[in-house]
């Protein structure tokens, strides 16, 4: 059971991170899709706004995934996540 958490994990830190990847390669082109509709000028508040909060929100799936993925193959690897823990 154990070392199917553990696969499961792995597999949900790697999908986080892909889905942030997603975010970063599909943004360009929904930003154009939306500035286009809107009619708003590329560097108007609410579209630098946009730009910003999905570029956050990229940056979080993907530093998740990461995060998730490297604490799954430390705890794999031998060593008890409370060893190395800052107090």
């Amino acid at each position: 059971m154990d070392n199917r958490k553990n696969s499961f994990q792995l597999l949900w830190g790697a999908a986080l991170t892909a889905a942030g990847i997603g975010v970063f390669v599909i943004l360009p082109h929904r930003m154009a899709q939306i500035q286009q509709l809107r009619q708003a000028e590329p560097y108007d508040f609410d579209m630098l706004f946009l730009w910003f909060c999905f570029g956050l929100l990229g940056v979080l799936l993907i530093g998740g995934g990461l995060r998730k993925i490297y604490g799954q193959l430390r705890n794999s690897s031998g060593t008890s996540p409370d060893d190395h823990r800052r107090d």
